[in-house]
């Protein structure tokens, strides 16, 4: 059985965002990703607070509200099999269960233009989060160590493709048309069939 997984790139805007902009000069700083279409599990690790950077770790987001929901965004996905699946779900929930004992690693964030390797416990950047995670399954083989893997690195990687690329805000409302569509056609059955004899 196959499962199909989620790389959500975003740029939020925000301050930090823009600083770290400065040095990657690439248009999405922020990595994320969820294990369903809807996306109403998405995993990461940023800030606990919206208008604190500086106070961070694991974090489940939403792309409904707050800072990704006018995000600017590019989303993938990729097919993986049911083992890969579990080994990266088994991972993040490892994760989520000692929560409180993880932190944002920021200074390897800002250890990365000096391409200086700074190992820490218990902490990860959103990127470094992802491609850990990634690896844990066996998606990706990018080459290099995961504190040095940035979101373009991912946006990079070879097996995901590209789904979506815009305003977030616009893809959550085509992705609820599409899902009220979804569910109006199990239910109408003339409806299905005149669309069929309609695209004859």
């Amino acid at each position: 059985m196959e499962r199909k997984i989620y790389l959500i790139l975003t740029d939020t805007g925000t301050l930090f965002t823009r600083l770290i902009k400065m040095y990657t000069r690439k248009p999405y700083n922020h990595a994320s990703l969820s294990f369903d279409p809807q996306f109403l599990q998405v995993y990461s690790f940023g800030r606990k607070r919206q208008r604190n950077p500086f106070i961070g770790g694991f974090v489940k987001e939403s792309v409904y509200k707050g800072l990704l929901q006018n995000a600017s965004c590019a989303i993938y996905s990729c097919h993986v099999t049911e083992d890969q699946y579990q080994k990266m779900q088994e991972f993040i929930t490892t994760i989520e269960l000692e929560k409180h004992r993880y932190r944002y690693n920021l200074l390897g964030v800002f250890a990365l233009p000096f391409h200086k390797k700074i190992n820490r416990t218990h902490a990860f950047f959103c990127s470094q989060f992802v491609s850990t995670v990634l690896s844990e399954g066996n998606v990706v083989d990018l080459q290099k160590p995961a504190c040095f893997v940035t979101p373009h690195d991912l946006q990079n990687s070879n097996p995901f493709q590209l789904v979506f690329q815009g305003k977030m805000s616009d893809f959550i409302n085509l992705s609820e048309h599409h899902y009220r569509v979804e569910q109006e056609d199990e239910h109408d059955w003339f409806g299905i069939l005149w669309r069929k004899i309609w695209s004859i």
